[in-house]
């Protein structure tokens, strides 16, 4: 897993979210790379504010772990796919498409 905090990272629906790509390694010589064509993306429950000695300990600000976030009141649970906590990350790149964030290509 490769982790870098941002701190002023982008924001959809004022929320800090992820995207979790699934990638499958077949073999090394040769390489044999197989990407999933569907991900995840996964949000915080609680609207990102730059970190602060104040709300450093707000775990559903920060942390996108849907682990975490599940406990969390405001966590929005929906079998829809492109609303929510949790969605499919063409979902989001859709919505990103239409901010003009991203190419429709991707989509």
């Amino acid at each position: 897993m490769i982790q870098e905090y941002i701190a002023r990272p982008f924001l959809l629906e004022k929320m800090k979210f992820d995207l979790r790509v699934y990638v499958m390694l077949l073999s090394l010589d040769p390489m044999k790379i197989y990407l999933s064509r569907e991900g995840l993306a996964r949000f915080c429950t609680v609207p990102y504010k730059e970190p602060t000695t104040k709300n450093l300990h707000e775990i559903f600000m920060h942390l996108t772990n849907y682990s975490l976030n599940k406990y969390n009141d405001t966590f929005v649970h929906t079998d829809r796919l492109t609303d929510g906590s949790k969605r499919t990350i063409t979902s989001v790149l859709i919505q990103l498409a239409k901010l003009g964030t991203v190419s429709s290509q991707f989509c």
